[in-house]
């Protein structure tokens, strides 16, 4: 665990501003900079970023959070890896709890250096081998795509890894941790011992979104089987999740409006090297949910590609299904099949630029649904009809509910000339998933107030909502405020019995205690909690109320909050008001006089101090 002072510091130390103009050049407006969103397609800018709060939105998509939240959305690093990224840069060493607790960063350490130590080494041998550099040249590849990939050679030999990094037994227990070499068979001719995993091969390091390397993918010279070997799975590598080429898509790209995922490390090379700089492969498996949300995060379109073969539509099918619960409104999914014979990597080298032309005749999902449920499918009639609603069924159902679902439903209802309504009402009969029901709020209690959308919200005064939400909202663009509640008035929240009250208690709470300045340390306080979500919608709306004017309102709030309590108790105590003891009889005088000052005792202000 990272301590929670160490990330407040982080963020105290570094200007967002020069974070996020790293990867999107920004403009000054006003007092917040503007950019055109890099997480959805506009053509005028809507993506602003607030010096003050430390944190970004975008009006457009509602992308929003801080300088952490940028990396991890924008880089797709998860957070320890984002701290570390960003103490980097300011040369801060991340400290762990309890002192001695290493992160998972130092955990594999020497597992990262060994990869980069074997992929230097291949490199150095594909200049030194004359097979290895012969095939590189016969496929094409030219220096700098070489030097771009790091593309390098497996020498033809069974220990040439082992002997030169498995010297000592913590040299041969990070090489097999890698997955570099392979235990022998001790029943078999050779004993015991291990042999290199790769050899005579081209090899295709992958590496991950920070440019580390964390496997290995080897296409075999002329013949052999099989054709590309690739990695074991690993501490540090999982096929499911990465796609081959991404980092370097990221590298080369100005602004990335697609992603074309391809089949094999070739094809991705050739692509790059004919200008196509956005494609990427997965990597000995089939394309998986975690591969598309991935792609998601940084595109709002992917584009599979694959051979126009019986296996080629075969893989293809296989995507699409995997693929649909990732399609929704706002992301579009196409297949594009190439001609028989044909192959990325054959096309690339062809046509170069040119290949990218043919992106124009990709199928939709929703297209290439329809035309392959209907292949072998007679629909003149209700026989073949009603085998093409039931192969359809499973497959609306994976979608998510909403606006790309019911327009998914009309395309399958006119293809047999029905109304979606009457196809939904069929469908229905099987239970397809409801429809999402209302909007999310704080699970403290309950809902601070609708959450809407933030995408459309307006700058405005804080006052929709209730009492809590706006004491919320004021805290968070403007932590300073929390100095003009007391500490009478926040012991007297204590008996507010409303939703949402318990956070803004501890909001008052933590900002009174520890030296917050920032929204952005305001909400990466509460990252891990349920309610994260709902102070970031919050943050990311403006509000149309000068600083100076932010302490009263918030100390106006809370006062009426805890008025409300005590309205409530001198309505109990006035309901029987003859049967009241001693004690009870000087509160209903102290309520009295609190909130009607003019009876002529207590606060004459009628507010708390």
């Amino acid at each position: 665990m990272i301590p929670q002072d160490f990330i407040d510091q982080l963020l105290s130390r570094v200007d967002i501003v020069d974070v996020v103009d790293r990867y999107v050049p920004l403009k000054k407006g006003g007092q917040n900079y503007m950019a055109c969103c890099p997480f959805h397609k506009e053509k005028s800018p809507s993506f602003t970023v607030s010096p003050s709060k430390q944190f970004y939105h975008c009006f457009g998509c509602g992308a929003h959070g801080t300088a952490l939240g940028f990396l991890m959305q924008y880089d797709q690093l998860p957070f320890p890896e984002a701290v570390e990224e960003l103490a980097g840069r300011l040369g801060l060493a991340v400290p762990h709890e309890g002192g001695a607790a290493a992160s998972s960063t130092d955990e594999f350490a020497p597992l990262y250096a060994m990869m980069a130590s074997v992929a230097e080494f291949f490199a150095e041998s594909l200049a030194h081998h004359e097979r290895g550099r012969d095939y590189a040249h016969n496929r094409g590849l030219t220096p700098a795509t070489i030097k771009d990939f790091q593309i390098g050679y497996a020498p033809e030999a069974w220990d040439e890894v082992l002997r030169r990094f498995g010297g000592s037994a913590e040299g041969r227990r990070a090489l097999a941790a890698c997955g570099l070499i392979i235990e022998r068979d001790p029943s078999g001719s050779r004993g015991s011992g291990h042999y290199d995993r790769f050899r005579a091969r081209l090899m295709f390091p992958i590496r991950d979104t920070r440019g580390r390397v964390i496997a290995f993918g080897g296409r075999v010279i002329d013949q052999g089987e099989p054709k590309y070997l690739n990695s074991p799975e690993t501490a540090l590598f999982h096929k499911g999740r990465e796609l081959y080429g991404l980092y370097e898509t990221r590298l080369a790209r100005t602004t990335l409006k697609r992603l074309l995922v391809v089949e094999g490390y070739m094809d991705v090379v050739q692509l790059h090297q004919a200008g196509i700089r956005y494609a990427v492969a997965t990597l000995g498996t089939a394309t998986t949910a975690e591969h598309l949300h991935r792609a998601f995060r940084l595109v709002s379109e992917v584009v599979f590609a694959f051979d126009g073969d019986r296996a080629g539509r075969a893989a293809a099918w296989r995507a699409l299904q995997n693929a649909l619960p990732e399609a929704r409104a706002g992301r579009e999914i196409r297949f594009l099949f190439l001609p028989d014979g044909d192959d990325p990597d054959s096309l690339a080298r062809r046509e170069g630029e040119a290949f990218e032309q043919r992106l124009s005749a990709a199928l939709p999902l929703s297209e290439y649904l329809v035309a392959h449920l209907r292949e072998d499918i007679d629909l003149s009639h209700a026989d073949g009809r009603a085998r093409f609603i039931a192969a359809a069924r499973p497959l609306l159902e994976k979608v998510e509910p909403g606006v790309y679902r019911e327009l998914l439903l009309e395309r399958v209802a006119a293809e047999i000339h029905w109304s979606a309504e009457r196809l939904a009402e069929v469908l229905a009969g099987g239970q397809m998933a409801p429809a999402p029901a209302g909007t999310e709020g704080l699970r403290v209690g309950q809902p601070l107030a609708a959450a809407g959308n933030p995408s459309r919200s307006r700058g405005r005064r804080p006052g929709r909502g209730g009492l809590v939400t706006q004491a919320i909202q004021l805290l968070l663009h403007f932590p300073q405020a929390h100095t003009a509640v007391s500490a009478e008035a926040h012991r007297a929240l204590e008996a507010v019995q409303v939703p949402g009250v318990d956070v803004l208690r501890t909001l008052l709470g933590e900002l009174s205690s520890q030296s917050t300045t920032s929204t952005a340390q305001i909400l990466e306080r509460w990252r891990d909690r349920p309610e994260h979500r709902r102070l970031s919608q919050l943050a990311a709306e403006p509000v149309l109320i000068e600083p100076a004017a932010a302490a009263r309102e918030l100390r106006d709030a809370v006062y009426r909050l805890i008025e409300g309590v005590r309205e409530q108790r001198l309505t109990a105590l006035l309901a029987r008001a003859e049967a009241l003891n001693a004690e009870e009889k000087l509160e209903l005088q102290r309520l009295t006089a609190a909130l009607n000052p003019t009876a002529g005792t207590g606060n004459a202000s009628g507010k708390l101090p």
